[in-house]
């Protein structure tokens, strides 16, 4: 694994400030993890410069990090209420992420059971798991932004320390998802498609299968706005389609669709 103990942000204040962060989140007792490029660095291997700073934590919580970091100077907010708030010093923010845009990934117990404990900017942290990390990043498929490549580097950085079973059950109906990456991954590897288990490919292609001659069920639902929530509207605004976010199939309420749609014209 990566050092995550190395500092990725370059400029000495923002250092300390995410390190001050930390420290306070640390003393208050409040569980967090630590995710973004410091836990992609330590699980693909890979360092980028960031300006902003990834924590996890339970919705439950959520009101106590932003508590403590209202404390530490910060100006904090719920962005969107089903799955994400900020916290704003200047130029500089920390995503308090508790949920995936899609309302699938939902930050839960399994999340802090299986975190690494590591050292972020000095300060003694859990990062997110390596799982976790490769769930909720498959599901971003915007035209803006497309994560398969950081899930290909940590696949091929990781593979063998993965916890399979557990990352096949955590994709649960979206299995289909994590198929489609496995295959890519045997597409931008070659060389190197042992080190996905074929028990696992095999399972999932004989799910695959095994639908093959199941009479099609579902058939006016669009589950593409699981993957990204502007190039699917056409399905589900005039063709008639089921938003799959939308409870009860998903987790999503037609206002917090709304609101997360609305923000579409205001991202990079």
């Amino acid at each position: 694994m990566a050092d995550a103990a190395t500092p990725l942000l370059t400029a000495p204040d923002q250092a300390e400030l995410y390190r001050n962060a930390l420290e306070m989140l640390n003393r208050s007792g409040v569980p967090y993890l630590v995710g973004g490029s410091y836990a992609f660095q330590y699980f693909a291997g890979i360092s980028r410069s960031t300006k902003d700073f990834d924590i996890f934590v339970r919705p439950r919580d959520v009101q106590r990090v932003l508590d403590v970091l209202a404390r530490a100077g910060f100006r904090t907010e719920i962005t969107f209420s089903h799955w994400l708030a900020k916290a704003y010093h200047a130029d500089r923010f920390i995503d308090v992420i508790f949920n995936s845009g899609n309302g699938v990934a939902e930050v839960d117990d399994e999340w802090f059971a299986h975190a690494v404990n590591e050292e972020v900017l000095g300060v003694p942290v859990k990062l997110s798991p390596a799982e976790e990390m490769i769930w909720s990043k498959s599901m971003i498929m915007e035209r803006e932004r497309y994560d398969g490549g950081d899930v290909a580097h940590l696949l091929r950085h990781c593979s063998g320390l993965l916890n399979w079973d557990r990352l096949v059950r955590r994709f649960g109906s979206h299995w289909r998802i994590l198929l489609g990456h496995l295959v890519l991954f045997g597409f931008i590897y070659p060389g190197e498609r042992a080190l996905i288990p074929s028990s696992v490919v095999r399972e999932l292609v004989n799910r695959l299968l095994a639908e093959l001659d199941v009479p099609t069920r579902d058939s006016k639902v669009c589950q593409g706005t699981l993957l990204s929530r502007a190039q699917y509207l056409v399905d589900v605004e005039e063709w008639g389609y089921e938003d799959a976010r939308l409870r009860p199939r998903g987790s999503m309420t037609d206002d917090q669709i709304a609101e997360w749609t609305a923000a579409i014209d205001k991202s990079d």
